[in-house]
């Protein structure tokens, strides 16, 4: 039976797909807890400009954001591949180790640090308390975790809703459009709820704030949304030539009435 499971290359890519999904997501939740200036990264000098009448916002964005749209890419090829409850399936995964993981991130931060080597152990490099410093990594704000699974959970199910329903327009064709299509709504959901949990209920910020910053947000996802496209293209390719094109075409009207393997 486990022979059997792993030399059936749908099972073998979808397994891949998921693992890489979940790290994926786990690793930008870590790293989302470190802002930058997406002008400095391209070497440009930031200009603040005013939008919904808040006034000096600039494109400073979380660290998280550099892995988040290939979560949206792998989402487009699984629901092009295994449908949407496979979407469903692999996000709840996501969702239940991400939070897993939080949880052992605060019970590692409570745990009695070591003081006679470790919290003084990298003052030579301006690290007075590694006590300290590993709190601020790691523990980040529950309103902020909270926000986060429930936007990635919310927007992943709509992304996959989306993405099925204009697939029933077009069928097999055109999967630039339902891949950026489903995922110009999702984002913008995914934009919005994060903010709102994290910052209207969790910090009391105005609703003006909240939509100001989440139309900055949005129009960087919105745009990697489509830098991303051909990728989609070459994974799809790579993955039909692995199964063939017979197999390939199987699985897609498999997908598209939700029929995938239990």
């Amino acid at each position: 039976m486990i022979l059997k499971i792993f030399s059936d290359r749908p099972t073998k890519i979808f397994i891949l797909i998921t693992a890489f999904f979940v790290a994926n997501a786990l690793i930008a939740e870590c790293i989302g807890g470190k802002l930058f200036s997406l002008e400095k990264l391209f070497n440009l000098t930031p200009k603040p400009f005013s939008l919904l009448g808040e006034e000096g916002l600039t494109y400073t964005l979380t660290c998280g954001v550099l892995l988040w749209p290939l979560e949206f890419v792998i989402t487009d090829i699984v629901n092009e591949f295994y449908g949407p409850k496979a979407v469903r399936r692999i996000s709840y995964i996501a969702v239940s180790l991400i939070g897993y993981a939080f949880l052992m991130f605060y019970l590692a931060i409570g745990t009695p640090p070591n003081t006679d080597f470790w919290v003084g152990s990298q003052q030579q490099y301006g690290i007075p308390d590694m006590q300290l410093a590993f709190a601020a990594i790691f523990g980040q704000s529950m309103w902020i975790i909270f926000g986060s699974l429930m936007a990635f959970l919310v927007s992943q199910v709509l992304d996959a809703w989306v993405f099925q329903k204009i697939k029933k327009r077009t069928g097999e064709k055109h999967i630039w459009l339902r891949a950026t299509g489903s995922t110009f709504v999702s984002q913008f959901v995914d934009s919005f709820i994060v903010l709102f949990i994290a910052f209207k209920i969790g910090q009391d910020w105005s609703y003006q704030r909240v939509l100001a910053i989440c139309m900055v947000n949005y129009s960087y996802k919105f745009t990697m949304a489509i830098v991303l496209t051909p990728l989609i293209y070459l994974i799809e390719g790579q993955i039909i030539n692995y199964l063939g094109k017979d197999v390939a075409h199987q699985m897609k009207l498999e997908a598209s009435g939700s029929s995938i393997a239990q």
